[in-house]
């Protein structure tokens, strides 16, 4: 990322004088992030769709992130999406599945790029029918080298989804777990919710009542790899040890879904998608959805920019559906205040705003000022009843406001 960009990530982590111990970690989080972080996005698509209750007429403004879910809402059938990202890796993994959607010859070679991710075969389809049509940038992203001098492009042949901050993260997790005795992929023998239970008390739960894994989790630079900056770190913890907070979310990962629903899960202790036919997987990569995929592909628009200067240039009163996933978390009060009064000015009626949270409850209330939020009805029932269904479970409030609404 370039300044003036750059800063703008910056000012939102950087809260802290610079040689303080808060402002290393702050530092050393903005450097950690500045590659690959989520090669898939960790926001359910499902709860997503059904909370941003999207409309034919519908022009949706999101955080980019891995691009799993601006794809997915093509499903949805909306006017038009603008993703933005200051990461420029997230804007190249958009930008290279969108233009794989449109470019690739069907349904099983978008499906083995994107699903599977792990073949030779891929890099041929790269190739021949994805690399024509990139620009310039995102080509040479792509065909750049990675911090340990890896092809990008490369680890759709090994894997992308073990790569990424967020797939280390994975790997150094499962690698620690076997130290301690337990592989987590035991999880994947499971044939039943029942069985699940069974599997993660006697295997999966015990890890985290070692002395090991209570200091490690107690560093905040230990859940850079989620994501997860300083600032977000003490949400997520609130008042309990982290090592209590991520067994219990872990737990509602491996026991509260069925895994043959639930890709995330597959993800977590398989370190990929499913095998079989019928594997669960992302909105946008199931074949009943691909022809729409790809006949809406052109309707998505990725801008490396921030999300408050993307809105300062539409009118007023010009967009209808705001995902920021759960960036507000790095947010001062400024920055809240800032972002909700541009997104107050350009929202239409009956607009809404979807975004996640590392702690429970919504942290709007006394940081946004009244006069603004007051515009605003949030949907605290529904709330509740998304985050509770939302698959990925590693967040602990899913929160919707609506422009105007009493319901």
């Amino acid at each position: 990322m370039k300044a003036p960009r750059n800063r703008a990530v910056r000012s939102a982590v950087h809260r802290h004088d610079h040689l303080s111990k808060q402002g290393l970690l702050e530092r050393a989080f903005t450097f950690a992030f500045r590659g690959l972080v989520y090669a898939q996005i960790w926001e359910d698509p499902a709860v997503d769709l059904e909370a941003l209750a999207v409309t034919p007429d519908c022009h949706i403004v999101q955080i980019a992130s891995g691009g799993c879910n601006v794809l997915s809402y093509l499903t949805a059938n909306p006017r038009a999406i603008t993703a933005v990202d200051l990461n420029t890796a997230h804007i190249a993994l958009n930008k290279l599945k969108l233009i794989a959607a449109r470019e690739l010859p069907d349904y099983a070679a978008f499906h083995r790029f994107f699903a599977r991710a792990n073949s030779k075969d891929n890099i041929a389809a790269y190739k021949r029918y994805v690399r024509p049509h990139l620009d310039e940038p995102t080509r040479r992203y792509w065909e750049g080298r990675d911090m340990i001098g890896r092809p990008r492009i490369g680890g759709f042949a090994k894997g992308v989804y073990k790569r990424g901050l967020l797939g280390n993260f994975i790997g150094a997790a499962h690698f620690i777990a076997k130290l301690n005795g337990v592989d987590p992929k035991v999880m994947l023998a499971a044939n039943s919710m029942q069985e699940q239970r069974e599997i993660f008390d006697r295997e999966i739960a015990p890890v985290f009542d070692k002395g090991f894994i209570k200091w490690l989790t107690d560093q905040p630079a230990s859940l850079f790899g989620l994501g997860i900056p300083p600032s977000q770190y003490e949400a997520l913890a609130g008042d309990n040890k982290m090592a209590v907070v991520l067994r219990e979310r872990l737990e509602k990962l491996a026991c509260d879904f069925d895994l043959k629903d639930n890709y995330f899960a597959m993800q977590a202790f398989g370190r990929g998608y499913g095998d079989s036919p019928s594997a669960s997987l992302p909105p946008y990569l199931q074949e009943a959805n691909y022809a729409d995929i790809v006949a809406r592909v052109d309707r998505v628009e990725v801008r490396h920019a921030n999300f408050v200067e993307y809105l300062r240039e539409m009118p007023d009163a010009s967009l209808d559906r705001y995902v920021l996933l759960d960036a507000q978390d790095w947010m001062t009060d400024e920055i809240l205040t800032n972002l909700w009064a541009e997104i107050t000015r350009t929202a239409k009626p009956d607009a809404r705003v979807l975004f996640r949270t590392a702690g429970v409850e919504t942290i709007l209330p006394g940081r946004v000022p009244e006069a603004i939020l007051a515009r605003w009805t949030y949907r605290a029932e529904d709330s509740l009843d998304y985050t509770k269904r939302d698959r990925s479970s590693i967040y602990g409030g899913v929160h919707l406001y609506v422009l105007g609404d009493a319901a």
